[in-house]
C-alpha cells in the first residue's frame, strides 16, 4: 500500500510538471502571432495568456474525461499506476527535447501515444480500448486539416471585405483586435490542454483505488490550471518564433484569421469532449491563412519539418513510455 501512495504521488507531482511544461511549450502557439505582429508586447502577452489559460482550464472536464477512460480502462489496466507513470515520464522527455529545438512539436501527440505504449508494454495491445482510441486518433488526424481548410476560408472572406481598405489603416485596426482574439485562443487553448493532465491524475486515482468514478476532483482541476497558468507565465520564446515568424510573414489581419480560426477549431474538440493538438490547429490556420494570402509566401521548408515532428511523436512517444515502463517495473 506505501507504494501504491508513493506512486501516486509521484504522478501526481509528474501530471502538474507536464502541464508546466506544457503551459509554456504550448501556449506560445496561442499568442505567437500576436507577439510577432506587435499587437502585444511579449510580456504583456504572456500574462494575457496565463491569466486566459487558467480561466479557460476552470471551465471545463469532459476532455480529461476522455483522456481517463477512452485510450484505456483505468479500472482494470494491469499495473495501473506504473504504467501512467511512465507515460507522463516519456511525454515529459519529449516535450522537454522538442522545446529545446524549438519545434512544436505536440503535447497531446506525445501524452497520447505514451499512454499507450505503456498500456501496450504492461498488457499487450488487448489493454487499448480502441473504439476511443481511434476517435482521438482521427480527431488528431482531422483537426489540423479542418483548420487549414477554414482559416483559408476566413482569409478569403477578409480579402473581399476589406479590399477597398487601405493596408496601413486595416492593420492598425486588427492590431487592436488581435489582442481580444489571441485571448479567445489563449482561452480556448486552456479549455483543451490543461484537461489532459486533470485526466492523467484521475486514471491515476482510479487505479489507486481513490476514485470510484471518473469525475475530476476539484482539487485536480485547480491544481492543473494553476500549474498550466504558470508554466505559460515562464514562455516558451523558441517556439514563438517558429509559429510566428517562420511560417509565413503575419501581418495582423493574418493572425486575427488565424486566431478566429485556432479559436473555433479547439473550442468545437472541447465542447464535442475530443482532446486535439492546439499546436497543430493553430500552426494548420496559420498555413491556411498564408496559403489564401500568398501561396508562395508560406516557409513550406518549415511546415514539411513540423509535419515530420508531428507524425512521428505518437510511435517514438509509445515507445519511450514502454523503455519507461519496463525501467519503473524493476523498482515498483
Amino acid at each position: 500500500m506505501d507504494g501504491l501512495i508513493i506512486l501516486t504521488a509521484l504522478i501526481v507531482i509528474c501530471a502538474l510538471a507536464f502541464d508546466f511544461i506544457n503551459g509554456f511549450h504550448d501556449t506560445a502557439n496561442a499568442i505567437a502571432t500576436a507577439v510577432s505582429t506587435k499587437a502585444l508586447r511579449p510580456r504583456h502577452a504572456i500574462l494575457l495568456a496565463a491569466v486566459m489559460n487558467f480561466v479557460g482550464a476552470m471551465t471545463f472536464t469532459g476532455v480529461a474525461k476522455a483522456i481517463t477512460k477512452d485510450i484505456v480502462d483505468p479500472f482494470t489496466l494491469e499495473n495501473g499506476s506504473i504504467v501512467i507513470l511512465a507515460a507522463l515520464l516519456a511525454a515529459i522527455f519529449w516535450n522537454l527535447l522538442t522545446w529545446y529545438y524549438g519545434i512544436p512539436s505536440s503535447s497531446s501527440h506525445a501524452i497520447i501515444g505514451s499512454i499507450a505504449g505503456a498500456a501496450i508494454a504492461a498488457a499487450g495491445f488487448n489493454a487499448l480500448n480502441y473504439s476511443g482510441f481511434i476517435k482521438i486518433i482521427q480527431a488528431l488526424i482531422i483537426s489540423p486539416i479542418l483548420a487549414f481548410i477554414v482559416g483559408y476560408i476566413v482569409y478569403s472572406i477578409f480579402k473581399v471585405i476589406f479590399k477597398e481598405n487601405n493596408l496601413a489603416k486595416t492593420n492598425k485596426g486588427f492590431r487592436v483586435i488581435q489582442i481580444f482574439t489571441a485571448a479567445l485562443q489563449a482561452y480556448s487553448h486552456g479549455t483543451n490542454d490543461a484537461q489532459k493532465a486533470m485526466g492523467i491524475i484521475t486514471m491515476a486515482l482510479i487505479s489507486a483505488g481513490q476514485l470510484s468514478t471518473d469525475d475530476v476532483p476539484f482539487w485536480v482541476q485547480l491544481s492543473c490550471a494553476l500549474a498550466m497558468g504558470l508554466g505559460t507565465s515562464v514562455g516558451g520564446w523558441k517556439i514563438i518564433k517558429t509559429v510566428g515568424g517562420n511560417i509565413m510573414k503575419i501581418r495582423p489581419v493574418n493572425g486575427v484569421a488565424a486566431d478566429l480560426t485556432g479559436a473555433m477549431i479547439i473550442f468545437g474538440a472541447t465542447y464535442i469532449h475530443l482532446p486535439v493538438s492546439t499546436t497543430h490547429v493553430i500552426s494548420s490556420s496559420i498555413m491556411g491563412v498564408g496559403a489564401s494570402h500568398r501561396l508562395k509566401g508560406v516557409k513550406w521548408g518549415t511546415a514539411q519539418r513540423m509535419l515530420i515532428t508531428w507524425v512521428i511523436t505518437l510511435p517514438i512517444s509509445a515507445t519511450v513510455a514502454g523503455i519507461f515502463y519496463y525501467i519503473l517495473n524493476i523498482f515498483f
